[in-house]
């Protein structure tokens, strides 16, 4: 047999049958008899055929694949959300091509331009850092579906985000029902989904009364800028009762700092998380937290990017879910 890769035509050679048979069995077509059909799977089994996809889509002028842009494969709240997605796509039989920017714009339309190179049908960005102009840009060429965020509109471009401001008066009012007044917010840097969670925030403090405690730490949505943050916030002359993080992952970084102060939580500081990610529901965590439904938006973005792919709408939608607080062993009732 020869090294190089079997093709269409020594399968049809190997089951005795020709080659337009062959393409009509990989297909699944029902013209083709079932003797025909098995004889014809045997032989490309026995040879290792893989068919050719780039020369699949040109004939059937469909990829049947969507592009999906993660922001950072790192934060485990858009391993959750894909989780979703690909959950979505599956079922409607399309594969997906996963890239990451790193949250750098320009390696991210570097990425997305390779996407598009291979006839993407759909593009899907489970959270970006693309300028508006950029992603309508995108929009023109192919449909696109924004998770995570819902500042983003243009034509053809659809979103599914979460509500944040109610996520973060969620986790102020339990605070406050807790007795804690002195709430610090470490937020998430610059970043559309930080600056609604922390404009929920200041509304909330104001609603509750306690404007004068309004007090903000800049961090960012991971562990790192979360400890830097929380050490900052403990450092103060009248250091908080109980913090509200941007993000479950920042939230780990600021349960550290908190120990490394020689506190504890919930005793001596509330924390409440953002997100409701997995593992901050393990028992050796329990964090308290504002859970998204992380899964059911990646499914829902999915299902919204295949009824613009399938022609069903042509106006922009734009789904905003409710977020839950869930409440575990790091809040407690303030004591000083």
């Amino acid at each position: 047999m020869s090294s190089s890769r079997p093709t269409i035509l020594d399968v049809a050679a190997r089951a005795g049958v020709s080659k337009s048979l062959v393409s009509l069995a990989l297909r699944g077509s029902p013209a083709v008899a079932e003797t025909s059909r098995a004889a014809i799977l045997a032989a490309a089994a026995e040879l290792g055929y893989r068919p050719n996809a780039a020369a699949r889509s040109l004939v059937a002028r469909s990829s049947r694949t969507i592009g999906v842009l993660v922001l950072d494969l790192h934060n485990p709240v858009f391993a959750e959300i894909l989780d979703g997605v690909l959950a979505g796509v599956r079922a409607r039989g399309y594969s997906t091509m996963l890239v990451t920017g790193g949250s750098d714009p320009a390696l991210e339309q570097t990425e997305i331009d390779k996407l598009l190179e291979f006839q993407i049908e759909g593009l899907l960005l489970v959270s970006h850092r693309l300028s508006p102009a950029a992603l309508r840009g995108i929009a023109t060429e192919v449909p696109v579906m924004v998770l995570t965020r819902g500042d983003v509109t243009g034509r053809g471009i659809d979103t599914v985000c979460a509500d944040d401001r109610l996520g973060a008066h969620l986790a102020i009012a339990h605070l406050v029902g807790l007795g804690h007044r002195r709430i610090t917010h470490v937020n998430g840097g610059d970043n559309p989904v930080a600056a609604e969670r922390e404009r929920g925030y200041r509304e909330a403090m104001t609603d509750a009364g306690l404007t004068r405690h309004i007090t903000v730490v800049t961090g960012s949505l991971d562990d790192g800028g979360g400890y830097r943050a929380a050490t900052e916030a403990l450092a103060a002359a009248r250091p908080p009762t109980a913090m509200f993080v941007a993000n479950d992952f920042a939230a780990m970084g600021a349960l550290a700092a908190i120990a490394d102060a020689g506190l504890t939580v919930p005793g001596d500081v509330s924390v409440v998380g953002y997100d409701g990610t997995r593992w901050g529901s393990l028992r050796s965590i329990g964090l308290t937290s504002v859970a998204q439904p992380l899964a059911d938006m990646g499914r829902l973005g999915a299902d919204r990017l295949f009824d613009r792919i399938e022609g069903r709408r042509s106006r922009a939608r734009h789904l905003r879910l409710d977020a839950r607080l869930v409440t575990r062993s790091t809040t407690g009732p303030a004591v000083r």
